[in-house]
């Protein structure tokens, strides 16, 4: 009877002691995040030094060997067997010597210049495009969506003609939550989708109408986006069946444009947004060209593993993009766009991340993977490069976390996450969020369409769940209306410009630090789950989750 009492009393004292330090270890690795650490890494990774991290360039090679440097230096292993390294690759089309847009009709005739009154490229793979006299159709939003009863293509014939479309959908007009999502951006509104339709319809080329407001940028992000080189995934028809030509025009040659065939600006625009709308032709016709550099190139996503210590077959991701715009020599003054918030932070992150992981005694049950891609300033490339390709099975693929642009602003009440309630995992997010004393919500400005202009997306669009975290608005020493007004007042002055750089003295960190202890646990609690979340019912990504999943 004593021996058993003692055998109790040793596995009571043991199952006390091995919670303690396990509790005890857990704190310590949460606890190693520090701002000085993640700042450093910021700060290096938007340093002139790394050019503007753009793909296939000497800050490409600069930026890689660092991330592998680190990791290794950190302890993790290669992420695709032997390497550190997932390349990508990639046909660079940058294009030049542009003409004029010329617009006319039979009374007059127009010219704009390139950058500040439009942009434009193509993703075909050829040296030379030339349009002429391509009549002008008016398609409003240019969308075809059968489960709202909406079609703008209907009963015009648009093949071999130029599409004039005004960005984001019916909805940001409207604001009826039942109308297409109401202020919501949906995937309709993106420019991606204008030109995928646009495609599909026949149209030789395509002007996307610029607004700061709908779009949820100013035209300063477009012509930054648009006046250098692009990168494209190779296809078997080299991209031939896009539109010869996509482009944008500023919202004000697009009210000349209308003035030119007649048509009031401001009433055009209202109609669109109308359940009866139809197409016009503005008996108006544009012509342009310019030439095409092609080259053959790769980049590279990189990544790290961290095996698990009981489930090492099954995967958490933590994803961030660590590409930007890198130098824009058509810019005045200085020429080198940094992207220190877009995406050193995020990027930063990642790292910070990988050593609070390598600082447990006892390691998460499931392995990590900590994956920083490509392109994601080009169309999300390397994400979808990964989603399609992928190095881990999906179905073995537990969730991924995003994290692009992180909070400068201080400590905030709130978190926000991306598509927030789409997702069971944000089930893990939440109890952590609780935890902090703080709250979810979801993006405070949908409008921007915010849920398809990061990674994340790509992730989704083959079934695994994801959550993307974003700051939170409301701010403990400001509130809300001030964070909007900073977050809205960064976006026109510097998102996407070479004034994204490292500024020690006007950015706060004790925020973001705080943020990136809420990745980190909502990450450790789903490495340690016996369950996998899934979509909720209703969400287009649940039936290729369930697929995968059988």
């Amino acid at each position: 009877m004593k021996n058993s009492l003692s055998l109790f009393l040793i596995i009571v004292v043991s199952i006390f002691t091995f919670n303690f330090c396990d509790k005890q270890n857990f704190e310590h690795a949460v606890e190693s995040i520090k701002v000085d650490e993640i700042k450093n890494k910021i700060e290096i990774l938007s340093s002139d030094e790394f050019l503007g991290r753009a793909p296939a360039s000497l800050g490409e090679e600069r930026t890689i060997k660092y991330l592998e440097e680190q990791f290794r230096r950190i302890g993790l292993n290669p992420g695709n067997g032997n390497s550190y390294f997932q390349e990508v690759p990639l046909f660079e089309i940058a294009s030049h010597s542009w003409s004029k847009l010329n617009i006319s009709n039979k009374k007059t005739s127009k010219s704009f210049g390139f950058i500040d009154d439009f942009v434009c490229g193509t993703s075909r793979f050829v040296e030379n495009i030339s349009i002429k006299n391509s009549e002008l159709i008016f398609v409003g939003y240019g969308i075809v969506a059968p489960e709202y009863n909406w079609n703008d293509y209907k009963g015009i014939d648009v093949k071999g003609k130029t599409v004039v479309v005004v960005v984001n959908d019916p909805g940001f007009v409207n604001g009826d939550s039942t109308f297409f999502n109401g202020k919501k951006m949906t995937y309709y509104g993106r420019w991606t989708y204008k030109f995928e339709e646009a495609a599909r319809q026949g149209a030789k080329s395509v002007l996307i109408i610029h607004d700061d407001d709908a779009a949820g940028y100013p035209w300063g992000v477009v012509q930054n986006s648009w006046s250098g080189r692009r990168f494209y995934i190779e296809t078997p028809d080299n991209n031939m069946s896009d539109c010869e030509m996509n482009g944008w025009i500023s919202n004000s040659v697009a009210n000349e444009l209308f003035n030119m065939a007649g048509f009031d600006f401001g009433k055009e625009l209202s109609s669109a947004a109308k359940t009866d709308f139809k197409a016009k032709n503005m008996k108006l016709s544009l012509s342009v060209s310019f030439k095409n550099k092609i080259e053959k190139k790769k980049s590279n996503n990189v990544i790290a593993a961290l095996p698990g210590s009981e489930f090492k077959d099954e995967y958490l991701i933590y994803s961030a993009h660590w590409d930007h715009f890198g130098v824009n020599n058509t810019l005045v003054g200085d020429t080198i766009l940094n992207g220190a918030i877009d995406n050193a932070t995020g990027t930063a992150a990642l790292l910070e991340l990988a050593e609070a992981y390598k600082s447990l005694d006892r390691p998460q049950k499931r392995s990590i993977i900590f994956l920083a891609v490509t392109c994601e300033e080009f169309g999300l490339l390397g994400s979808e490069y990964y989603a399609k390709n992928p190095i881990y099975p999906l179905n073995k693929t537990i969730a991924a976390i995003n994290m692009d642009g992180l909070n400068i602003f201080g400590k905030t009440k709130d978190i926000t996450i991306i598509g927030y309630g789409m997702s069971e995992a944000d089930q893990f997010a939440e109890e952590v969020t609780r935890k902090y004393g703080r709250y979810i919500i979801p993006e405070s400005q949908p409008e921007k369409g915010t849920y398809f202009r990061s990674d994340h997306f790509n992730y989704a669009k083959v079934g695994l769940p994801v959550i993307y975290f974003g700051s939170g608005i409301d701010n403990i020493e400001h509130g809300k209306d001030w964070t909007i007004e900073q977050t809205n007042k960064w976006t026109r002055e510097n998102y996407h410009k070479p004034s994204d750089e490292f500024k020690l003295d006007l950015w706060k960190f004790d925020g973001m630090i705080e943020d990136v202890k809420i990745f980190f646990e909502t990450g450790y609690n789903l490495c340690n789950t016996k369950s996998f979340p899934n979509w909720k019912v209703g969400t287009p990504y649940k039936t290729i989750r369930d697929s995968m999943m059988k």
